[in-house]
């Protein structure tokens, strides 16, 4: 087993036990809906193994390669502020 890498930059994925929330999306998101049709173990594994392989995929390529990929797909990445800074005064052009 691998050691786990502790975020120490402000930019990296917030860690769920293990694993990155980007990584554990997949799983969570399989075994809702399995909980829902009541095939739960069935799709934990389908979520388990698109999550690893995700992880797989994610880790053998650059930084920022899937945000580019979806760019051209037709999703454009949003790297802006959610909210205005309060002490600002002034608006300029």
């Amino acid at each position: 087993m691998d050691p786990v890498k502790i975020p120490t930059e402000i930019d990296t994925p917030h860690q769920i036990l293990l694993w990155a929330t980007d990584e554990f999306v997949p799983f969570i998101m399989f075994m809702t809906i399995g909980n829902l049709i009541g095939h739960l173990i069935i799709f934990c594994i389908i979520g388990g193994i698109l999550g690893h392989l995700y992880k797989r995929y994610k880790n053998t390529r650059p930084d920022g390669y899937l945000n580019h990929l979806l760019y051209w797909v037709g999703f454009r990445a949003q790297k802006g502020l959610l909210f205005v800074n309060p002490y600002k005064r002034e608006f300029l052009p």
